[in-house]
């Protein structure tokens, strides 16, 4: 069963997440705080445990697509932005190579 524990350990995991990708944009840190306590006060009733295990599911995808896809961007000019990539998002780069050297073998 899903405990009450659970449910507010995913509740404050989205909300830290909240905070750490939507950093100094208080519009979207805002929205974000609305939607994620509205969902969880809509389910707040809940008592079929399996649907209660769904939510937490979805909650968790929530929070990994936040975590790792959304990146913030700033309008500069009326046809530039300007991306503000966090550590976490950022990975090595493997250099493309037009032709690919030959493996020699001995």
């Amino acid at each position: 069963m899903a405990s009450r524990g659970q449910v507010l350990k995913l509740f404050k995991s989205l909300h830290r997440t909240r905070q750490e990708v939507f950093k100094n944009d208080t519009r979207a840190l805002e929205a974000a705080r609305q939607k994620i306590n509205e969902e969880f006060r809509n389910n707040q009733d809940e008592t079929s445990e399996e649907k209660i295990k769904e939510l937490l599911k979805i909650a968790s995808d929530v929070e990994v697509i936040l975590r790792t896809s959304v990146i913030q961007a700033v309008h500069t000019d009326s046809d530039k932005m300007l991306l503000i990539p966090r550590k976490a998002l950022l990975q090595d780069n493997t250099p493309y190579i037009d032709k690919p050297t030959k493996k020699h073998e001995s």
